[in-house]
C-alpha cells in the first residue's frame, strides 16, 4: 500500500487514525499497541509472508537490547558482544534478502563458480530502511544515548510505525525514545501535520509523477533520435522527479507522525540549491546521511586521524552508501563518484568554491549532481553507454528534444521554484494572518482533491525509494 493511493487516503488511514485517537491519550501503552497492530496490517497489505521478518526483528532487537542494558555497566564485554549480535543478524538478513542473488551473479562469472544460480529471492520493501532504523535502537543503547524500552509492544511500535517504515526518513530510536514513554497531541500540532501530508502528497502525485512521465518519454528518444539535449534534459527531469519522489513521501510520514504526537527529523533541506557536492549531501536524505556518520564514520576514527585514515574512512561510507541504495554496481559506482568528489572537495576544491560567484558553483554542482543520477539510474536504461554517449557527442537537439523543451518550459519553471525555500518562506510570511488561514485551508482542499482525481485517472504512480 502507498500513501498515493485511494485506498490508503480514503480507507486505511482514516480508519487508523480514528481507531488511534479512540484511545485515551493516558493509555499510551495501548496506543501504541495498536500502531504496532495497524501498523503490522499496513505492511503486510501487499506482503503478507514478510511480517515474520518484522516479528523477528522486534524479537532480535528486544532481546540484544536488554542484554546490552543490563551488562553495559557490569560488564561490557557482554554488551559489546549483545550489540555485535544485534549487528550481525540485521545485516545478515538484510544481506540475504537483497545481496544473495547479486553476490551469486558475480561468483557465477568465474569459472568454478559457473554452475550457481540466483535464488530469484523477493526483495521485502522497505527492508534497508527499517534494518537500519531497528539497529539503530541496540547501538543507541550501547551507546549511552537511548534507555532500554521494557515494554515489548512499545518496541514493535518504533520498529513498524507506519508513516516511515518502507521509504524514511531513518529515525534512530534516540530520536523518538522520550516520544514513544511520552507525547502530545494538538489541534495546532495536527493541522500543521495534515498540511504538511497534504503538500507531500502534492508533490508526488502532481510534480513527481509528471516529471516522471517526461523522463521516460525522454529516454526513450534517446535511443531512437539521440541528442545532446535530449539526454540532459531527460536527466533534469528524472532529477525532480527523484526529488519530489523522495522528499514528497519524507512529508507525508512527517505529516503523518505530526498528527499522531511524533515529531521524525528533517530528510531533506533544499538539496538543488546547493553550490557544492559537500553541501548537497548535508541536504539530500539527511536521515541516511547522519546515520552513516553516526555509526560508521565515527567509530572508524572520523577525521581524527590523519588525512590517509580519514580518506579510507570516507570510502568506506560511500560504498556502503552506493551500495545501501541497490545490489547493483551501477549503484556501487555511484556512491565511489560522491567519495571521489567529496575527497576533491574537501582536501583541494573548498577554498576555492568559497571564492567564485555562487551561481558558478551552483551551476558546477548541479551539473555534477545531474551526471549522478545518469550512474544512478544507468541499470535501468535500455543502452546506457549509448545514453551516455548522447549526453556528449550527440547531435545538440532533435525536433522532438526541442518540442519537450518548449511543451514543458512552464513546468519546469514550477519545479525549479518548488525545489526552493521560496514557497516556504512564503508561506511563513502569511501563515499567521485571518485570511490566509482560510486560503491555506482552501487551497489544502483543492490540492486534495485534485490529487485525488489524477489518482484515479491514472496507473502512473510508483514511488522510487521502495525498491531500497
Amino acid at each position: 500500500m502507498v500513501f498515493s493511493s485511494i485506498e490508503f487516503l480514503y480507507l486505511y488511514m482514516p480508519i487508523t487514525l480514528l481507531i488511534y485517537f479512540l484511545i485515551p491519550a493516558k493509555y499510551l501503552t495501548l496506543r501504541n499497541l495498536a500502531l504496532l497492530v495497524l501498523s503490522l496490517l499496513f505492511y503486510g497489505w501487499g506482503e503478507p509472508a514478510y511480517i515474520f521478518i518484522m516479528f523477528f526483528s522486534i524479537a532480535v532487537d528486544y532481546i540484544c537490547g536488554y542484554l546490552v542494558a543490563k551488562n553495559r555497566e557490569t560488564n561490557p564485554k557482554k554488551a559489546k558482544a549483545a550489540m555485535l549480535a544485534s549487528v550481525v543478524i540485521n545485516l545478515s538478513v538484510l544481506g540475504f534478502f537483497k545481496y544473495l542473488d547479486f553476490i551469486i551473479e558475480n561468483l557465477a562469472l568465474i569459472p568454478i563458480f559457473s554452475s550457481l544460480k540466483p535464488l530469484g529471492i523477493a526483495l521485502p520493501i522497505g527492508i534497508s530502511f527499517y534494518t537500519f532504523q531497528t539497529m539503530s535502537y541496540t547501538l543507541d543503547i550501547y551507546l549511552g544515548k537511548a534507555k532500554m524500552q521494557k515494554n515489548i509492544f512499545t518496541f514493535g511500535a518504533y520498529v513498524t510505525m507506519f508513516p516511515q517504515l518502507i521509504a524514511g526518513p531513518i529515525v534512530r530510536y534516540g530520536d523518538v525514545d522520550e516520544q514513544l514513554r511520552y507525547r502530545t497531541h494538538s489541534f495546532t500540532l495536527a493541522s500543521s501535520g495534515v498540511l504538511r501530508f497534504i503538500c507531500g502528497l502534492a508533490k508526488k502525485v502532481l510534480l513527481a509523477n509528471t516529471a516522471g512521465a517526461v523522463y521516460n518519454s525522454l529516454a526513450l528518444s534517446v535511443n531512437d533520435n539521440p541528442s545532446i539535449l535530449s539526454s540532459w534534459l531527460a536527466l533534469i527531469f528524472f532529477s525532480f522527479q527523484i526529488y519530489f519522489d523522495f522528499s514528497g513521501y519524507s512529508d507525508m510520514a512527517i505529516g503523518l507522525g505530526r498528527i499522531m504526537g511524533f515529531e521524525f527529523i528533517e530528510n531533506f533541506n533544499y538539496p538543488y540549491i546547493s553550490k557544492s557536492i559537500t553541501e548537497f549531501w548535508r541536504r539530500w536524505h539527511i536521515s541516511l546521511s547522519s546515520w552513516f556518520k553516526e555509526y560508521v564514520y565515527i567509530p572508524l576514527g572520523g577525521n581524527r586521524k590523519g588525512t590517509s585514515r580519514t580518506i579510507i574512512n570516507l570510502l568506506v561510507v560511500w560504498f556502503l552508501t552506493g551500495f545501501w541504495h541497490g545490489a547493483s554496481w551501477n549503484f556501487i559506482i555511484w556512491g565511489l563518484y560522491f567519495f571521489l568528489l567529496l575527497v576533491i572537495e574537501k582536501f583541494f576544491l573548498s577554498k576555492i568554491l568559497q571564492r567564485l560567484p555562487q551561481i558558478v558553483s551552483h551551476i558546477y554542482s548541479l551539473m555534477l549532481i545531474v551526471f549522478g543520477w545518469y550512474i544512478f539510474i544507468a541499470c535501468d536504461l535500455s543502452a546506457p553507454f549509448e545514453f551516455l554517449k548522447a549526453m556528449f557527442s550527440a547531435p545538440v537537439a532533435s525536433g522532438l528534444s526541442v518540442y519537450e523543451l518548449l511543451r514543458n518550459i512552464a513546468f519546469i519553471v514550477v519545479l525549479c521554484v518548488a525545489a526552493t525555500p521560496f514557497p516556504h518562506k512564503f508561506y511563513l510570511k502569511i501563515k499567521d494572518k485571518p485570511i490566509a488561514k482560510v486560503i491555506i485551508f482552501a487551497v489544502a482542499i483543492i490540492l486534495l482533491l485534485i490529487c485525488t482525481a489524477y489518482i484515479v485517472d491514472s496507473s502512473y504512480n510508483p514511488f522510487l525509494y521502495f525498491r531500497f
